[in-house]
């Protein structure tokens, strides 16, 4: 009877332990799908996309993230990525703007990206998340592929 009450009592430790840590990582406040609030952000230069959309998901250790855009003028954009938040380049599939980036955290709510074109810096971006975790605000400055000057300031809204 010990050895079964024993063996019950490891295979629910066991249990509540994984599901607390797939809870935890569910919970990254960065986790889930964004929308670009128009009335909010700043672009510069602009113009504003007419809609924008990103999907994070948890992926390898990190995350992976989809954009789907729909730029002011011209066909809608989609790129995605796969990166963990170590630091290092990853493969970027789609963006016009960047080959690759790297994704750093800063603490639970925060994290920067740098974007790449050709090996050279062009955008630095610092993403914030609300504490209520509702907006996410993307602080961007850099160049453009083009070389133009970016200074933007991204709000979206969790859908």
């Amino acid at each position: 009877m010990r050895i079964r009450t024993l063996v019950v009592g490891v295979v629910l430790v066991a249990a509540v332990a994984f599901a607390t840590n797939a809870v935890a990582q569910s919970t990254d406040p960065w986790i889930g799908t964004w929308k670009v609030n128009l009335a909010k952000s700043k672009y510069s230069p602009g113009p504003a996309p007419k809609s924008s959309t990103i999907i994070i998901t948890a992926a390898d250790g990190g995350i992976k993230q989809v954009n789907d855009a729909v730029p002011s003028t011209g066909a809608p954009t989609h790129s995605e990525l796969t990166c963990k938040f170590d630091g290092k380049d990853c493969a970027v599939k789609g963006n016009p703007n960047a080959d690759t980036q790297t994704y750093t955290k800063i603490d639970g709510h925060s994290y920067t990206v740098v974007a790449k074109k050709g090996g050279k810096v062009t955008v630095t971006t610092k993403i914030v998340i609300s504490a209520d975790g509702k907006t996410r605000t993307a602080t961007q400055t850099g160049t453009d592929a083009q070389g133009k000057p970016v200074s933007n300031t991204i709000v979206y809204d969790r859908s």
